[in-house]
């Protein structure tokens, strides 16, 4: 129960936040509710009308106020022609200009958040919060808003005219009222809660959905269609079976609802025809009556819906709002300093580093890389390879000890003229659904045609890319689908190359190209790294024997460091696992070299 209401409180605040979204545009605001005041107000007129003409002009036979009475109607019926267009149209805008600034405060939030949040996070369900919940958002904020305060203003008028009209049988026929108005707020505290409870599932929904198209090809490979059909139908009647139980809810209130109007018309015709006959009251002034019951009849069954989109909103808004007030990456200190030129000297300084309390991942990392030196990284997985390289840019900050760039603190640099100053490629390149040029670009967007392709010639890539249907233009399709690993992997170097930059991280950047491949990436990197400061995570015997130092983990530490043949020598861990890996990778590049001997000779 106390979750229960922790939860109605949680939204109740997201929907005033959620309001906070008109604060900008009071002139938008202004109209559209001051034209949707002016427009409940002469719908209140109208009864009072009508019954000015059924007792003026039909019960005395004067013809002329009934005509009188008609020119009025239509009056009215044309101002509210124009009161409704700009009630729609403001509310419409303000609606979608809402849902605008929702989409960017979370799209902005959600790429500021640090690797962490996205190490934990499922793109499936950030999405639906992008879409779904910023869709139910929108819904009420605008025009559902307008709508409710429309309907409790029109209530609020219909009981002051049937007061005007007879206080004995307004009283009479409001009875059911307060029973109304308790019955539509338990609805709406009730299905608050339920709604969050959708729109979470909704989440995982989009989750599965995003796993499945993202990974088809697996699936596919291992006929697991059915598989993947069963899960997402065990979701989707999760998502439905609470779906439904808010239904019921619906169902079970709005009947109800209805009912307590009725009663009203019952209670006036009860009591109000009799007072009619013995003239105590007008028959003009009862059709009045009864024409304000009737009124409420639409919106009252509306304020159910309306306190229902009320309650959908809560929930989204609060699920959009916890995105938007998670604390941002790693933020620069006040003085943080601009690296604007790097050597690329980087010194790691007994640096441990755990992963939010967890176990560390990283103890006591202590070594010197200077300008211009190779520095590779081996050792099982999970030994920490990518971790080290992570600290570098800030993707995380170490827990213990210090990572210096250029004997400065990375803490106390500014974040975006650190990262400037770096270029990474990825294990797992990803290349956005635009042009090959675009996609090289991508760090240096200012970048031109000439550059662009000397940065693809030292990647070997210019060949390749020639060669496709549109050269540079060739849009390479969803995650570069329409490429190999191998064109990718070098379109991602070319990539960090063309942003010139003093440090060079290479994750494991020459695992899906083939030997001769990566040979010919070596031979034109060596030229690039002349002064830069390179890490190299990789299992390629030819990326190791050219490092100036090897760091060999193993459960977070450096087991052992040095050149490719001095840790041969040692007999350690390196040589273990050069006998199992890269042993045979060394006889096959022998092998290449006699035969290619052979063939000269």
């Amino acid at each position: 129960m106390n979750e229960q209401a922790s939860t109605v409180r949680s939204a109740g605040s997201a929907t005033w936040r959620l309001l906070g979204y008109l604060r900008p545009y009071r002139r938008q605001v202004s109209i559209a509710y001051l034209t949707m005041l002016l427009g409940t107000g002469l719908n209140l007129v109208v009864p009072q009308v009508i019954a000015w003409a059924i007792d003026y002009g039909l019960d005395q036979g004067q013809a002329s106020y009934l005509f009188l009475a008609g020119g009025i109607i239509m009056g009215i019926a044309l101002v509210r022609g124009v009161l409704g267009f700009g009630q729609r149209y403001y509310g419409e805008w303000l609606t979608h200009r809402v849902a605008y600034d929702l989409r960017n405060d979370f799209f902005n939030a959600v790429q500021y958040q640090p690797f962490a949040f996205h190490d934990q996070s499922h793109t499936g369900d950030l999405m639906s919060r992008a879409t779904g919940d910023i869709a139910e958002s929108e819904r009420f904020v605008g025009i559902g808003l307008m709508d409710l305060l429309a309907t409790l203003l029109l209530l609020v008028g219909v009981v002051i005219a049937m007061l005007l009209q007879s206080v004995p049988l307004a009283l009479l026929a409001l009875i059911p009222l307060p029973i109304l108005l308790i019955t539509t707020l338990r609805f709406g505290l009730t299905v608050e809660p339920m709604f969050k409870r959708i729109q979470e599932q909704m989440g995982v929904l989009s989750t599965v959905m995003q796993e499945s198209l993202t990974g088809i090809r697996v699936v596919k490979a291992f006929a697991r269609e059915p598989h993947e059909l069963d899960k997402f139908d065990r979701e989707n009647n999760e998502w439905f079976a609470r779906r439904e139980g808010v239904i019921k809810k619906w169902g079970n209130n709005w009947p109800f609802m209805t009912f307590l109007i009725t009663m009203s018309i019952f209670l006036l015709l009860l009591f109000g025809g009799p007072a009619a006959l013995d003239g105590r009251i007008t028959i003009g002034a009862l059709f009045a009556m009864i024409s304000y019951v009737l009124m409420l009849n639409t919106p009252v069954q509306r304020l159910g819906f309306l306190v229902n989109l009320a309650a959908t909103a809560g929930a989204s808004a609060s699920r959009i709002l916890e995105i938007i007030d998670l604390p941002g990456e790693v933020v620069d200190r006040p003085d943080a300093i601009a690296l604007d030129t790097a050597r690329g000297d980087v010194k790691f300084e007994h640096v441990a580093f755990a992963y939010r309390d967890r176990l560390n991942v990283l103890v006591n990392i202590d070594f010197h890389a200077r300008p211009g030196e190779r520095i590779a990284l081996i050792g099982p997985t999970g030994s920490g390879k990518s971790t080290i390289t992570n600290l570098i840019p800030r993707f995380y900050d170490a827990t213990d000890g210090r990572v210096l760039v250029d004997d400065k603190d990375v803490r106390d640099l500014q974040l975006k003229s650190l990262r400037r100053q770096i270029g990474i490629v990825m294990q797992e390149p990803f290349l956005f659904s635009q042009t090959v040029a675009e996609n090289i670009a991508y760090g240096r967007p200012s970048a031109s045609r000439e550059e662009i392709e000397a940065a693809a010639r030292v990647a070997h890539a210019h060949d390749f890319i020639l060669e496709l249907t549109d050269g540079y233009e060739t849009r390479v399709g969803e995650r570069g689908v329409t490429l190999s690993g191998g064109q990718k992997q070098r379109i991602a170097i070319a990539r960090a190359l063309l942003a010139d930059p003093r440090i060079l991280i290479l994750d494991d950047s020459t695992s899906s190209v083939d030997t001769e491949t990566e040979h010919l990436i070596q031979e034109a990197l060596t030229e690039l790294m002349k002064g830069r400061t390179t890490f190299i995570i990789a299992q390629r015997l030819l990326t190791l024997k050219h490092a100036d130092c090897i760091l060999v983990l193993q459960d977070g530490c450096i087991a052992e460091r040095g050149d490719h043949e001095t840790l041969l020598a040692q007999g350690g861990l390196y040589r273990q696992i050069y006998d199992l890996q890269l042993k045979d990778q060394e006889e096959f590049v022998a092998l290449q070299d006699r035969m290619a001997a052979e063939a000269r000779s």
